[in-house]
Order: C-alpha cells, then sequence, then structure tokens
C-alpha cells in the first residue's frame, strides 16, 4: 500500500494539469417553444371540445409557416372545474353549505340551497403544446401568428440543430488539442515533454451567446479565442486533463 503511494506520489510530481476550452458555433436549424391554449365552458365536454377546435384553428393558422401536424405536440392536456376550486373558500363564509341527500344541507333543512349560477360550475380545459419550427428564420412570423390565433406562449425560445451529437465532439476535440497545447507549452517550459494523459474530464453546455455576452463581461475569466458574434448556437466544452511528463 505505501509502495503504491509512493508511485502515485511520483507520477504526480512528474506530471502537468491543465485545463482546454473551446467553443464550436453553428447556425440554429430549427426553434421549439411552448404555447398555452385555454378554453372555458359550462361542461367538461364542451370546454374540451372548444379546446380541440382552437387547437385546430391554429394548426390551420401556421400551416403556412411550415408548421406541419406533427411539429405540433401536446405534452398537458387538463380540465378542472372552477366549481371544486371555490367551494372550500365559499363554504368558510357559511352561506354555501354543500347540499346533502336530496337537495338538503346536512345540517339543518331550512338553510339557503347552494345558487344555481354556481352548481352549473364552469369547466376550464388548458392543453401545452409544444411546438416545433423547423425554419429558425421564421421564428417572429410563428410567433405572432400563434399569439393571434389566440394561443399563450410560455417560457423562452430553444434553439437546437440537428446533429447535435456532431457539435459536441467538434467542440470536445478542439478543447483536446488546447489542453494538449497548453501541457507542451508547460513542459517545455520546465526542459521537458508530454507523454501520455493519465485522466480527463469533460463538459459541454449549450447556449444561444450566453458563452460570448458573459465573457465580452468578464474577458479574463475565459481563455483566448472566444466568438465575438452573438446569436448563433454554440457548444462550449471545458476539459481537465493530467499528462505524464518525460
Amino acid at each position: 500500500m505505501a509502495a503504491y503511494a509512493a508511485r502515485m506520489q511520483a507520477q504526480q510530481m512528474d506530471g502537468v494539469m491543465v485545463t482546454g476550452e473551446a467553443v464550436w458555433k453553428v447556425q440554429p436549424e430549427r426553434v421549439e417553444f411552448l404555447i398555452e391554449i385555454a378554453s372555458s365552458a359550462p361542461t367538461a365536454a364542451q370546454a374540451l371540445h372548444d379546446n380541440q377546435l382552437k387547437s385546430a384553428q391554429l394548426a390551420q393558422a401556421v400551416a403556412p409557416l411550415g408548421i406541419k401536424q406533427t411539429d405540433l405536440q401536446t405534452i398537458s392536456l387538463n380540465v378542472y372545474s372552477l366549481y371544486t376550486q371555490m367551494l372550500p373558500a365559499l363554504s368558510a363564509y357559511g352561506g354555501l353549505p354543500k347540499a346533502g341527500t336530496g337537495g338538503f344541507s346536512p345540517y339543518a333543512s331550512g338553510t339557503a340551497p347552494v345558487p344555481a349560477d354556481i352548481q352549473s360550475a364552469a369547466y376550464h380545459a388548458r392543453n401545452i403544446l409544444r411546438v416545433n419550427v423547423r425554419d429558425a428564420v421564421r421564428i417572429g412570423e410563428v410567433v405572432d401568428m400563434v399569439a393571434r390565433a389566440g394561443a399563450t406562449v410560455l417560457g423562452s425560445l430553444s434553439f437546437r440543430v440537428s446533429d447535435e451529437a456532431t457539435a459536441r465532439r467538434h467542440a470536445l476535440e478542439a478543447a483536446g488539442k488546447d489542453a494538449r497545447a497548453k501541457a507542451e507549452t508547460l513542459a517545455a517550459a520546465v526542459g521537458k515533454h508530454v507523454d501520455e494523459a493519465v485522466a480527463v474530464t469533460e463538459d459541454v453546455v449549450a447556449s444561444n451567446g450566453a458563452y460570448s455576452a458573459l465573457r465580452s463581461a468578464a474577458p479574463f475569466a475565459f481563455s483566448a479565442g472566444a466568438p465575438q458574434v452573438l446569436g448563433e448556437l454554440e457548444y462550449y466544452a471545458h476539459i481537465s486533463a493530467s499528462f505524464r511528463l518525460k
């Protein structure tokens, strides 16, 4: 055990640890965002029917902009009653007791019944869809059309590329070369040469220009060579590597 620890200590002393950074930039090919379609009606069936009708009208409205039916994906559909949500709060004041068997109050037969407008509760249907815009250039037109069709845009836009794995690989390869170059520079400074790598850790973050914005605000916090133009989809790779020296 002691011999192993001594050998590991010797390897750590006769080595170098560096970090490598790189940004691989690509133009976003498609954009995703969430929308909400809401509808209300006296019955749950009518609320759902109206919601489906609104969804169909929205699909027709965005079709000329290249949005296919398969580009509109429902991720959440809920229906709830206004009566079931309001009754506990109203009952707390004592004026609207729940009706018992036969429509009479469980407390006293002379208590006023629940008003008809509350009994005929309003139902609300809420449909959340993911919209996939295959032509990123037309994202503004699509958002405008969605709003005119009566939907609400939720959250932020998510920019995507069709081959994300390739973009990540390019970023990692560039970061690996950056780490190797730094190790060779440090080794030459002490009269040695870089041998094999003994440990490597990596991290890749995709953003829409966020890395460039951060580097602009704190230029000395990042390595040289970061992009200066915002708006592109960036894959920022960070590598920590340890090399033996010989």
